[in-house]
């Protein structure tokens, strides 16, 4: 049984949700949070069991904030990211434009490192205000090498999922390091 720690960076515009899917995550559906401007980082910590391995990841979510004005301080708090979990909101078209962006900045932190991610399109119980299609969203993130969720945080939908195919997918790098150094000996 192995626990690894991860540190997890949640990026996107403001108001997409990055803090209440955090919560919830955190509280396992017990806490919703209605919008609070995050004011640079919030940490949030959960383990979560891999599946089918006895082994877990702990997760260190730094919730950041999406305000241009915070933008110099996490630079130096997203130093060496493990996973990335990228939000926004469905509703609105500019938060997925913006999208492209934040991964550069994130990845910026990693050069030269392999930085497992997902996308999350946000908001979906606004199915009437929906601005991005879903399809446009998945192949966006294929082609980004990230996996691609949708949720409502508000109706507790999927939210779990990204989360729990980030540990996965850290778990996977961690086994074959783990294999390749077996190789060498």
């Amino acid at each position: 049984m192995v626990k690894l720690a991860a540190k997890c960076i949640l990026a996107g515009d403001p108001t997409v949700g990055k803090t209440a899917l955090a919560q919830l995550f955190r509280s396992d559906g017990v806490h919703f949070q209605n919008y609070t401007l995050t004011a640079g980082v919030d940490l949030v910590v959960k383990t979560v069991p891999v599946p089918d391995t006895g082994d877990s990841v702990e997760l260190f979510i730094f919730d950041s904030a999406g305000k241009e004005l915070f933008s110099e301080m996490l630079d130096k708090l997203w130093e060496s990211p493990s996973v990335l979990c990228l939000v926004y909101d469905v509703t609105n078209e500019q938060s997925f434009n913006s999208c492209g962006k934040w991964l550069e900045k994130v990845r910026a932190q990693a050069p030269g490192t392999t930085l497992p991610g997902v996308l999350v399109g946000n908001k979906t119980d606004l199915a009437g205000r929906r601005a991005v299609d879903s399809a446009q969203a998945r192949a966006w993130a294929l082609g980004q090498g990230l996996e691609c969720f949708e949720t409502s945080v508000k109706e507790m939908e999927s939210y779990e999922a990204p989360f729990h195919c980030l540990a996965k997918q850290f778990h996977h790098l961690y086994r074959e390091r783990v294999d390749a150094f077996h190789t060498l000996v």
